[in-house]
């Protein structure tokens, strides 16, 4: 017996009243991936508030449960993780399937590679076209048996019992699930494991080991981790600002609009949507607050102003490589030409970004003009349209803003992996003023 497909899901939103008011976002999935991730390999228990309930954290979840991990759960964003230390996870009776999470895949390839059981990592579609050599290559040379497949996507099968060899590796890309694989890798090496990167990625990997009890030590570009026992933390989650962006950019584009985001997680290696933002014209005004365990968190402010196209500097690009898509948005409702180039990895996320937001400004009468690592965008007035999202949720949630400050409605169809980084998303938008209906299969929602 097959279970029935799951709903088809579209967006609709219209050009209505400004955005005020104030709102939170859910917590960053970035730092709830590791916090899970650590907890469950630290000693003692980790307490983490502020959790983001999400499909793909769901994902490392339900992994961690097979690896015979226990969570207590009295709230959806409220958990504390039972420590089995470094080498207590126990064999999975089955493939780890991992959704759609690309940081589950790759950071559990590095965690996995130096235990002392076999496993397997398997993903749906959209993961399963992702590159994943990239990561097999480096752990390989470290001693690690695994293997992808051919195309070097997954499955990936990890043989256990490796001895694993610290080593120092040049990343071929700026990627930060590919350092911090390679990093937890290191946990279980012989020796010292170094990582140099081409460009700064988020660091909430090195932060959160570091809080966790292996010092992370940082020499001639190098990042370096050596084994050491962890300990479990309390971790308090802040908004995460990939999801705050889509408000930023709503607020900044929609007349009238005055928006306070709380709690919003403001890491640098991660702000700089902001800095972006800033110079093409956006009012922003940051309120730092207390740290939350080692990230920096603020209230961000956005009221809105005319953006003016720019070229966005390559050297902001590995830093907001997922905001890409929202600041898209923006270009194509700023006044004159927005370039961006050096992005070349947007063309290996949920779908190819840069091909799906081309297509998707075209549908809704804005010009651009993709390149192979890169797109340019004419500002100008749009009319609406229907955008097809290619399942991907980042682009699901941009065009709906889209949709808030175009002459007429924008549809976005194949939305349901919206709930992937940003569950309530219509909720949060229609509780500051943005006209947004949900339709499943036909019906409103």
């Amino acid at each position: 017996m097959t279970s029935a497909p799951p709903p088809a899901i579209d967006f609709l939103t219209r050009p209505g009243q400004p955005l005020r008011g104030s709102l939170r976002v859910p917590g960053d999935k970035s730092i709830s991936h590791r916090a899970l991730m650590l907890g469950a390999i630290a000693e003692g228990d980790t307490h983490i508030s502020g959790f983001l309930a999400g499909e793909d954290t769901h994902s490392t979840l339900g992994a961690l449960a097979q690896m015979g991990v226990h969570v207590d759960r009295p709230e959806a964003t409220e958990l504390t993780v039972k420590g089995a230390g470094l080498y207590g996870l126990r064999a999975p009776a089955v493939p780890l399937y991992l959704g759609n999470s690309g940081t589950s895949a790759r950071l559990f390839a590095g965690l996995l590679s130096g235990q002392r059981f076999d496993s397997e990592l398997i993903g749906d579609e959209s993961l399963s076209r992702r590159p994943m050599r990239r990561l097999v290559d480096p752990l390989t040379r470290m001693g690690a048996t695994l293997s992808c497949t051919p195309s070097g996507m997954l499955p990936i099968r990890i043989r256990g019992g490796a001895r694993l060899r610290g080593m120092e590796h040049e990343l071929p890309v700026a990627s930060a699930q590919l350092k911090s694989a390679l990093l937890l890798a290191g946990l279980y090496a012989e020796g010292t494991t170094c990582v140099r990167e081409p460009a700064l990625t988020r660091d909430h990997t090195e932060r959160m080991l570091d809080y966790f009890g292996c010092p992370v030590s940082f020499r001639d570009g190098l990042i370096c981790v050596s084994p050491q026992p962890l300990f479990g933390r309390s971790v308090q989650v802040p908004g995460d600002i990939s999801s705050a962006a889509f408000c930023m950019v709503a607020a900044s584009i929609v007349p009238g609009s005055d928006l306070v985001l709380e709690e919003v997680g403001v890491n640098p290696t991660r702000s700089a949507v902001i800095d972006i933002l800033r110079s093409m014209g956006a009012d922003i005004e940051v309120r730092g607050k207390p740290l939350h365990a080692v990230e920096p968190v603020a209230d961000i402010r956005v009221r809105h102003h005319p953006l003016r196209g720019i070229a966005i500097p390559e050297n902001l690009v590995s830093i907001a490589i997922d905001e890409f898509p929202i600041l898209m948005i923006a270009a194509a409702f700023a006044d004159g030409v927005t370039r961006v180039s050096g992005a070349a990895e947007l063309r290996v996320k949920e779908s190819d970004r840069i091909a799906a937001m081309a297509d998707g400004l075209q549908a809704i009468g804005i010009r651009s003009e993709p390149s192979a690592d890169g797109i340019t965008v004419y500002g100008g007035v749009s009319p609406g349209g229907v955008v097809n999202s290619h399942g991907d949720h980042r682009i699901a949630m941009s065009f709906a803003v889209a949709g808030l400050a175009a002459a007429g409605p924008v549809k976005a169809t194949d939305c349901l992996n919206v709930d992937t980084s940003f569950p309530g998303f219509p909720a949060a938008l229609r509780s500051v003023g943005g006209e947004i209906e949900v339709h499943a299969e036909g019906r409103d929602g």
